[in-house]
């Protein structure tokens, strides 16, 4: 596994738990607010990890973490996955792997196999607004559906979690989203926040999907008021970020 990036130590990334974060290249969607563009267009470029480092690293802090974390890019895309993942395990390690849920057939085999103990799946937007929160012309749904089916009916712990831009989402779009998702175990809002190696800023004009100029974050009471819509359609949705 080729890792481009490490976080030693974070409270936030997998809930309840202390764990490291490791970062993998590549992405199949270009979503308009990633902060990863470098990581998304040009991982090649990127400074990378080497895996004796990572491994000599989990021994150091052998009693002080209790899991790591896997995101990207795109993790599922790799061939050497599985793998990876088995020898943290072997460590005694916990896993929670961040994805975009277009592998559905990935997700299914480590979840067979018990190689992931937590996942939080991005779920980009409404199915009306897939295409466009993705960065994708001709965008087929199908295998994000099939991923939520996965996590909704599966018993492995899980969360969805969306990233808030106005530019993309409107309340009608959570209304949508609360239908789909009916029944999770939990769903986190996250506000964009400005970077500087936002995907959208870096894409050239004419492969941008949406067409702004800008980004723009909702405010911290115009999320709490999406919450509210979201809990009144029973869904178990918190902010995440955000006092």
């Amino acid at each position: 596994m080729q890792i481009h990036g490490l976080n030693k130590t974070t409270l936030l990334d997998y809930p309840e738990h202390v764990a490291c974060t490791v970062f993998c290249g590549h992405c199949n969607f270009r979503c308009p607010f990633c902060q990863n563009a470098d990581l998304v267009l040009n991982p090649s470029s990127q400074p990378c990890v080497s895996e004796d480092e990572f491994w000599n690293f989990l021994i150091k802090r052998k009693g002080m973490l209790e899991g790591v974390c896997i995101t990207g890019g795109e993790p599922t895309l790799h061939s050497d996955l599985p793998d990876f993942i088995k020898r943290i395990k072997e460590q005694g390690l916990l896993v929670k792997l961040d994805t975009n849920g277009y592998r559905p057939d990935v997700l299914c085999k480590l979840m067979e196999e018990n190689l992931i103990d937590y996942i939080a799946m991005d779920l980009k937007s409404s199915k009306e607004g897939y295409a466009t929160s993705v960065g994708l012309k001709n965008f087929d749904l199908s295998a994000v559906e099939t991923s939520v089916d996965l996590l909704l009916k599966g018993n492995i712990p899980y969360e969805f979690r969306t990233t808030v831009v106005k530019e993309l989402h409107s309340k009608e779009d959570f209304l949508s989203i609360a239908d789909w998702i009916k029944g999770c175990r939990a769903y986190f809002l996250q506000s964009y926040t400005e970077s500087g190696s936002i995907l959208q800023y870096v894409l050239p004009p004419e492969d941008r999907i949406l067409n702004a100029n800008t980004l723009t974050p909702y405010t911290p009471e115009e999320l709490k008021a999406i919450i509210s819509l979201l809990n009144e359609k029973d869904i178990p949705a918190k902010l995440r970020g955000i006092a």
